[in-house]
């Protein structure tokens, strides 16, 4: 799988999980606890694959894209310190649903731009070969990831 075809599944399981959350009952708080530990493995393991692998290479591969991938860590530094905060947060808390809800429109706002404004530059520039190479990189990685969002290197951008 290519790194770009990887990241888009990543980004299709988060917003299933998305749903899922939006979905759930206003009192169904056990399984908005579980759908939001469900949420911070995945968004943390992505910003991390994407931190470490995807976005150097496309910089380098694409200096156009410099800005982009800027903007990208600054974003996930706004997620991962919601992630954070939720965390430790009881779900009956009468901030979490609006924490989360905030969570949702940052990532939604990020995925739509990096599919729609620099994964297609990326793809145009990158051969076929070295996207497949970036993915099995990217897939391996994800074993490596952090489980707590604050040791994503962006935490700290």
């Amino acid at each position: 799988m290519d790194a770009i075809v990887l990241l888009k599944e990543d980004h299709k399981t988060v917003e299933a999980l998305f749903k899922r959350f939006e979905q759930a009952g206003e009192r169904a708080h056990a399984e908005k606890r579980r759908l939001v530990d469900t949420i911070t493995k995945e968004l943390v393991t992505h910003a991390y694959i994407e931190e470490e692998i995807f976005y150097p290479a496309a910089r380098a591969k694409v200096p156009e894209t410099t800005d982009h991938v800027l903007e990208s860590i600054e974003e996930h530094h706004v997620v991962v310190w919601m992630l954070s905060e939720l965390k430790d947060l009881d779900p009956t808390d009468e901030f979490f649903t609006a924490k989360v809800t905030v969570l949702i429109e940052n990532v939604r706002h990020h995925v739509e731009e990096e599919e729609k404004d620099w994964f297609p530059q990326v793809r145009a520039a990158v051969g076929r070969k070295e996207l497949q190479e970036l993915g099995e990189r990217m897939a391996k990685a994800k074993a490596d990831a952090p489980s707590e969002p604050l040791a994503v290197k962006s935490s700290k951008a």
